[in-house]
């Protein structure tokens, strides 16, 4: 099933972020290489593509997982977090629909 991973992101959490960024992708493209990841990307602060320095608010993940649980191990593991990057991660189970 797939499970949607809501992050939320500290203030000021650019020059954390900049720091984990490559070990955390390299766990996005594990998942992906697995044909397990359905999306991932972060929230811009503000409305443009490349916000720049005004960073990001948090990041969304959806990806398949066997349970509940190990979606929550997952992200609770993530660089981001051993950073401190996040304040806070939500995890739901996610019913795909369209497209």
């Amino acid at each position: 099933m797939y499970y949607a991973i809501f992050c939320e992101d500290v203030e000021n959490s650019l020059p954390l972020r900049k720091s984990a960024r490559p070990a955390h992708l390299a766990r996005l493209q594990t998942l992906a290489d697995d044909g397990k990841l359905l999306a991932a990307g972060p929230h811009p602060a503000i409305d443009a593509q490349d916000p720049g320095e005004a960073g990001f608010t948090g990041s969304l993940i959806i990806a398949e997982f066997d349970s509940l649980e190990a979606a929550t191990a997952w992200a609770d593991s993530d660089p981001y977090v051993d950073a401190g990057v996040f304040s806070r991660i939500t995890v739901k189970p996610y019913k795909l629909v369209l497209p």
